[in-house]
């Protein structure tokens, strides 16, 4: 039976009104309660990855429960910075102009099965820290994961501000027709469809995070024994299943020839000659990707790997050359171990293959030809990119993370998840000084030239601005030093601008 979501957005509503939130106090109370749920259920989280998706106890550690840690570790030492009010220049003297961070209300995060925890909590932690209630709704294709959030969540957090709701699709879609101030998605394009056309019913804001296919270009003037290690341990990391994980490479015929030989190496080295009994390849989450991913195997010939085993959820790592660009491989969205190469002469091919596609999340660029990585910086537009490296642009919390066009909207990770979860309130605080009303009053009628002619500039049939605004910019800068009311004294009484 479902669960009355009309009743879990009214109490996340109610206790967002009560005000509670709004408390930094209590704000960085509850983060410090997250930081004990995941330090004191680390192994639990570490055997429900192993359950969902068969995750490496490393890439468990380091991709999920360390990376939650450290976000909200990083938060609490900022937060009282972030929440502050900012004061910018005021166009009058002696007014206050600020900029107030204030929460959305009740936000809605709804997580993805490939990283369960950190997709899932990364964004709650920026939505509690702004003061908003939230409610979380887990994946349902990650069902250990998301059941022990369910668990733990309601022992560690305020259980009126913060809830948890599970479900597949029908419960999803019964959720998505309750009202929310924000609602934040992240997962496949087709649902993130969904997702904005529900939000449109009550205009809420909306961030989705996406995916698409994120392509790799590799020239000759690189180390191919480095590069073949960077790429490949992107595409196999979770066994393909990350969003910005290189989709496809974009290499010469000749440097497709090195990167092979280089690849078998490295595959054997890490995962042996029987990878699939390796415990560090995750497996496919369901039967259902096993099949989309199997064929894609028919749209080109594999030069290393192209083995599978639906029972085990196995894809076998794998390359494929002699693909064309529009073949299903290359037309969807790979998630998964199978890296296509598509030949191109140079980076003005590649750019121009590019660019005739959708916008993609991520952008690798192996080149040590600086002229080269501005060309691609400044001719492609991409979520984000790292050059000569793949994944690592995402671990950096002083920048943001998003996509583009089809590949998402809105951004997060560090500060700018707080600020994508508040609302920037700019406030204004007049002065009620009587020289800097007289210099004022000219805006109010009855209307005549010469007030225009203080307050707008008859330069270009009136653009730009007129007295008035180098009288104020002036003064800023007088006020400062004291001498501003006396210069403004004497430039009222003497200009007859009534």
């Amino acid at each position: 039976m479902s669960p009355n979501f009309k009743k879990v957005v009214e109490r996340s509503r109610s206790a967002f009104n009560s005000g509670r939130t709004l408390s930094l106090e209590f704000r960085k109370q509850q983060m410090k309660q997250l930081l004990k749920l995941y330090e004191e259920n680390q192994q639990d989280f570490i055997e429900a990855l192993k359950s969902d998706v068969r995750k490496p106890k490393m890439e468990a550690f380091v991709f999920e429960v360390n990376a939650v840690k450290s976000d909200v570790t990083y938060i609490l030492r900022r937060l009282d910075k972030w929440a502050a009010p900012d004061q910018v220049p005021s166009q009058i003297p002696l007014d206050k102009s600020l900029i107030l961070k204030e929460p959305y209300g009740v936000a809605l995060v709804i997580g993805a099965w490939n990283f369960p925890l950190q997709l899932t909590m990364v964004p709650v932690h920026g939505a509690l820290a702004a003061g908003n209630t939230v409610i979380i709704k887990p994946s349902e294709t990650a069902p250990a994961t998301a059941s022990l959030i369910a668990k733990l969540v309601p022992h560690y957090l305020d259980k009126e501000c913060y809830q948890v709701v599970c479900g597949g699709v029908s419960e999803t879609t019964a959720l998505l027709q309750q009202r929310f101030d924000y609602i934040f998605y992240t997962g496949s394009t087709h649902v993130g469809r969904i997702v904005r056309e529900a939000s449109n019913k009550y205009l809420t804001p909306t961030t989705l995070e996406m995916g698409g296919k994120s392509p790799c270009y590799i020239d000759n003037t690189i180390n191919m024994d480095l590069v073949a290690r960077r790429i490949l341990w992107g595409k196999m990391t979770n066994l393909g299943q990350i969003c910005v994980a290189p989709d496809y490479l974009l290499c010469s015929k000749a440097v497709q020839g090195v990167f092979i030989a280089k690849a078998r190496e490295v595959l054997l080295e890490w995962y042996g000659k029987e990878p699939q009994k390796s415990p560090d390849l995750s497996r496919i989450v369901t039967d259902r990707h096993v099949d989309r991913l199997v064929s894609y195997l028919e749209c080109g010939k594999a030069v290393i790997g192209g083995r599978f085993e639906k029972a085990d959820r196995w894809v076998e790592p794998t390359v494929l050359v002699n693909v064309t660009a529009d073949s299903k491989v290359m037309t969807e969205e790979i998630f998964g171990p199978i890296l296509p190469i598509i030949n191109v002469e140079n980076h003005v091919e590649a750019i121009e293959f590019i660019k005739r596609r959708e916008k993609p999340l991520a952008l690798y660029i192996f080149t040590q030809e600086e002229e080269v990585q501005q060309t691609f910086l400044k001719q492609v537009s991409a979520g984000g990119v790292t050059i000569n490296d793949v994944l690592l642009h995402i671990g950096n919390n002083t920048m943001p993370f998003g996509g583009v066009g089809e590949s998402g909207m809105g951004m997060y990770h560090g500060k700018y998840t707080f600020d994508t979860f508040s609302h920037h309130k700019s406030c204004l605080v007049r002065t009620y000084n009587s020289l800097i009303e007289k210099g004022t009053r000219n805006r109010f009628p009855p209307y005549t030239e010469k007030k225009m002619k203080f307050m707008v500039s008859q330069k270009d049939q009136g653009d730009g601005p007129g007295i008035f605004h180098y009288l104020c910019k002036l003064m800023e800068q007088l006020f400062t030093m004291g001498f501003g009311a006396i210069i403004l004294y004497l430039v009222l009484k003497y200009t007859d601008a009534y």
